[in-house]
C-alpha cells in the first residue's frame, strides 16, 4: 500500500486533480472570509418566527457541549483520513463550496427570526471565527447539520461512515434540543447536501476523464 505521501505525490502530479485542490482551497477559504460578513449581515435583517410542532413540544437544553464534541470530533477523523487520502480532501472541499452557495442563496431569500426558547450555542472555536459576534439568524438550512451530512458521505471507510451517521444523526436531533434550528432547517440540509455530493462526484468524475 502506498504511503500518504506517495498517494498526494501522484494526486499533486494529475494536472486536473492538482487544479482542482489548488481551486477549492481558494474558493474555500474566500468563503471562510465572506461567512463572518454575511451572516452579519443576517443579524441586523427582520424575519418570521416559524410555528414549530416539534420544538412547541420540546422543552429547550443546553447540549452545546454535546454538540461540539461531535462535530470537532468528527472534523477530526476526516482530517485524519484526508491526510492519508487526498481524494476525500478533493470531494469533501467542492461538496462544502456548492453547499456553501447552496446557502448564500436560501439564506438570502428565506428570512427567519430565531426559535422560540432558543439557547445560544457556546463554542470557544466558532465564537473566534465570529469574532465573538452572536449568531442566531443562520438558520435555513442547518449548517452544523450539513457539515456532519458531509463528512458522512465524503468518509469511505465503512466503519468510519457509521460513526459519523450516527453522530449527524445526534448533532441533528441535540440542534433542536436546544433549538438552535427549526426542524425544516435540520430536514432540509441532507436532502442539498446530497444533491450537492453527488453533482460534485459528477463534475469531479467528468474532469478526470
Amino acid at each position: 500500500m502506498p504511503s500518504p505521501k506517495d498517494t498526494w505525490k501522484a494526486t499533486w502530479n494529475s494536472r486536473s486533480k492538482r487544479y482542482q485542490i489548488i481551486i477549492g482551497t481558494v474558493i474555500m477559504a474566500a468563503i471562510i472570509y465572506i461567512i463572518p460578513l454575511f451572516f452579519g449581515y443576517l443579524q441586523k435583517r427582520h424575519g418570521v418566527v416559524l410555528n414549530d410542532w416539534l420544538l412547541a413540544r420540546l422543552p429547550p437544553h443546553n447540549v452545546s457541549v454535546f454538540i461540539f464534541g461531535l462535530i470537532w470530533g468528527m472534523a477530526l477523523l476526516i482530517i485524519i483520513r484526508t491526510i492519508k487520502n487526498p481524494s476525500i480532501y478533493i470531494t469533501f472541499c467542492w461538496t462544502y463550496i456548492f453547499i456553501y452557495i447552496v446557502r448564500f442563496v436560501t439564506l438570502s431569500l428565506v428570512a427567519l427570526d430565531p426559535p422560540r426558547g432558543m439557547i445560544l450555542l457556546a463554542d470557544p472555536i466558532n465564537s473566534a471565527f465570529y469574532h465573538n459576534a452572536v449568531i442566531t439568524k443562520d438558520l435555513f438550512f442547518s449548517g452544523h447539520t450539513a457539515t456532519m451530512v458531509t463528512i458522512f458521505l465524503c468518509l469511505e471507510k465503512r466503519t468510519d461512515k457509521i460513526i459519523a451517521l450516527i453522530a449527524a444523526f445526534a448533532v441533528a436531533c441535540l440542534l433542536l434540543v436546544q433549538h438552535v434550528h427549526y426542524t425544516i432547517d435540520v430536514l432540509a440540509a441532507p436532502v442539498v447536501v446530497y444533491t450537492c455530493y453527488r453533482l460534485t462526484r459528477y463534475l469531479l468524475c467528468a474532469a478526470d476523464k
